[in-house]
């Protein structure tokens, strides 16, 4: 049965299948194999730049007999290679040609081929595999569907310079990650996610990707050389035990570093002087190489810096531009060596104006290709823009005295382009943690709100930057707090801790935390009911520690100044209780426990709400134990707890000294008064002198 366009062919085009497609195709089916081959060699010919000659011939019916032919072992090896040839034309075409392709199960057909002892046939077979693998529309997975094709590969890495060659782009386009950090911020432009069981590094670097690519790095073919480097880049990505390897490799006496040191020099093709660079980056933040290593210093970083300058073509500066992103990250040192490196922060802006009207460019088919990529240009110039300014300070009142910064991140919060949007939320972010700029360019562009736009209809990806620079925005020195509060934030942010996605789940609760912080009590009543009593202890009983943290976070921002405390508590006293006693009696850790009795500080600073402990003898026993603690912090927080149920001036002291005394706490005290710890000596003497007043 013929493999068919998965796109319907309308009609018109269908009438346009020619005869001489149709005689194309018989001619494969002759008796005689030396017509049948002649007939493979005018196909090649025929569908060489053609691409509506290769539709025509896959819809009659061509790629099924040309694996027919190709796994004949009558066949001729001439017959086989020209067909592997054929077929590798076809893929050339369009997305839809691969798919046909691979509906006819061409890959397997192809890999067998490769058990062949002909060369020629191999490499025709690898070359084909070569094209059909980088297409994006190839799963990756079809490579170790089999477990002998990898071995076999590595060993087929020797027979030529165009097995080589071959073999290493389908290693580096068909290499995944497993793990992905949604939540984190990842500059890097690599590709994501494969399935479950080892990850594809792994399944290479077992198989001795390390070892059988390491000296082609000195072939005499630049093209070997080339995807070498490419291959030893996505091996390295994310991963500590290729990149310490890759430290320790010698080729030629050389180590790898050093070899990657060279390949950037400036006499070097631009696409070598890239990957070099990426490879070492890659080893970089996998922990192979320090950060003020000089092979980082002085050479990746300025490279990657000469890589972002107008004179490069547009891929060229997306890619220096992202690479040097995540190189610098999480690094202040790089961060403020990069922000003053050839006036980077200054030539970035150029992103933003490309092509200009009076651009170089004279190639009108180059000229179209970056008019429709030049949102890439901005993403990346967001990108790295974020990362320079993610720690200082200087550094973010240069980006944002840029020329128009602010009017372009706020447009860049519109584009069209999901790329765009998410760069553009970073950049923000990164330029939110900071006070001085939140006070004044955030209030001044009214950054809030395009944000809160963003944040009603996004991926997940951008939601969890989003709501981050929220976070920020509603910190209480923030003008923007108010805007945002009467633009119905609250709702939005109780509908995120009910996501299935951890980080939003916490930005969610961190950033109702940060707007019940010294609130009204109609926004703190708002929190409550938006919230709802049940979501609430649903979040106090999180598996993760974050929420858990975030939560009593925000339940003692709420139970804050007195009026308040009292009426919180007068509603939802009884379940608050119930959760207070539950954290105390978990397994939890000491900073979780710390956080849950400053919470029940706060319920006996109450002037009602007090009563609430003084009634339970449960929680009056776990305050006591507490006091007692291994842990100074824990005591310390059962001490102002103990504080604020005695003090003298206020109603009902005289009761509560008494009840407390009877159950063993001043005995304490007098143990605590003589603690070598001055906070908490101090603390028990001043509680001691309210029994004495």
């Amino acid at each position: 049965m013929a493999c068919v366009l998965e796109t319907p062919l309308r009609m018109s085009v269908l009438s346009e299948v020619t005869a001489s497609s149709r005689h194309y195709v018989d001619r494969l089916f002759d008796p005689d194999p030396q017509k049948v081959l002649q007939g493979v060699i005018d196909m090649k010919n025929a569908v060489i730049g053609n691409n509506k000659q290769k539709a025509n011939l896959i819809v009659l019916g061509a790629v099924p007999r040309l694996l027919y032919l190709l796994q004949q072992e009558t066949s001729s090896t001439e017959l086989r290679t020209e067909c592997a040839v054929v077929l590798g034309s076809l893929a050339m075409g369009t997305e839809n040609n691969v798919k046909s392709l691979l509906d006819c199960h061409i890959i397997p057909a192809l890999l067998q081929g490769l058990l062949s002892p002909e060369l020629k046939f191999i490499e025709a077979c690898l070359r084909c595999l070569r094209t059909i693998f980088t297409s994006p529309v190839t799963p990756e997975e079809l490579l170790y569907t089999d477990a002998t094709v990898i071995p076999h590969l590595m060993a087929l890495l020797s027979r030529s310079r165009y097995t080589q060659e071959y073999i290493c782009q389908i290693f580096s386009h068909c290499c995944k990650l497993r793990h992905w950090h949604s939540c984190g911020f990842k500059s890097s432009p690599q590709p994501l996610l494969c399935a479950n069981g080892p990850d594809h590094q792994t399944i290479l670097f077992n198989h001795g990707a390390v070892q059988n690519i390491a000296h082609l790095l000195s072939s005499t073919s630049y093209k070997v050389r080339m995807q070498a480097l490419k291959c030893f880049s996505v091996l390295a990505f994310e991963n500590p035990q290729v990149s310490m390897t890759l430290v320790n490799v010698l080729v030629d006496g050389e180590l790898l570093p050093q070899i990657f040191v060279k390949m950037l020099q400036r006499d070097k093709p631009i696409e070598m002087q890239l990957t070099s660079a990426k490879c070492l980056t890659y080893m970089c933040r996998a922990g192979a190489i320090q950060t003020d290593d000089n092979c980082i210093v002085l050479k990746a970083l300025p490279s990657l810096v000469r890589m972002c300058s107008k004179e490069r073509l547009l891929e060229e500066r997306v890619e220096g531009a992202e690479t040097l992103a995540y190189l610098i990250e999480t690094d202040v040192e790089l961060q403020r060596i990069a922000s003053i490196t050839d006036h980077l922060i200054a030539m970035l802006s150029d992103y933003f104006k490309y092509p200009s009207s009076v651009s170089a460019i004279t190639d009108i088919k180059r000229l179209d290709h970056d008019l429709k990529h030049a949102h890439e240009l901005r993403q990346a110039a967001f990108k790295l823009y974020a990362s320079l300014g993610a720690n200082d300070e200087d550094i973010r009142k240069k980006i944002i005295e840029t020329e128009n910064m602010m009017d372009r991140i706020v447009n860049g919060l519109s584009e069209s382009s999901i790329k765009v949007r998410l760069s553009a939320v970073r950049c923000l972010h990164s330029l939110s943690r900071s006070v001085q700029q939140l006070r004044t360019s955030f209030q001044d562009h009214a950054v809030w709100k395009p944000l809160m736009k963003v944040l009603q209809n996004a991926p997940d990806e951008v939601l969890v930057v989003a709501s981050s620079t929220l976070c920020n925005l509603l910190l209480e020195f923030s003008p923007s707090k108010e805007p945002i509060l009467e633009s119905g934030a609250i709702e939005l942010l109780c509908s995120l801790t009910q996501s299935e996605n951890l980080a939003l789940r916490v930005n969610g609760i961190w950033a109702l935390m940060n707007m019940a912080f010294q609130a009204e009590q109609k926004i703190k009543a708002d929190i409550l009911q938006g919230l709802s009593t049940e979501q609430l202890f649903q979040l106090l009983s999180d598996s993760d520690v974050n929420v858990l943290m975030k939560t009593l976070g925000l339940l003692r921002n709420l139970l804050s100044t007195r009026p308040h405390i009292d009426q919180i508590m007068s509603t939802h006293g009884k379940q608050i209780m119930q959760a207070v006693t539950l954290i105390l009696e978990g397994e939890h850790n000491i900073e979780v426990k710390e956080q849950t009795l400053c919470i029940l500080a706060n319920i006996a600073d109450g002037t009602t709400a007090k009563e609430l402990i003084m009634t339970n003898d449960d929680i009056l026993q776990k305050i006591k134990y507490y006091m007692s603690h291994s842990n100074a912090k824990l005591q310390l927080a059962a001490m102002f707890c103990i504080s604020n149920l005695i003090w003298n001036e206020e109603e009902g002291s005289q009761e509560r000294q008494d009840k407390l005394r009877d159950i063993g706490v001043v005995d304490i005290l007098h143990k605590l008064s003589q603690s070598s710890d001055p906070n908490l000596c101090d603390k028990a003497k001043t509680a001691l002198q309210q029994y004495l007043a």
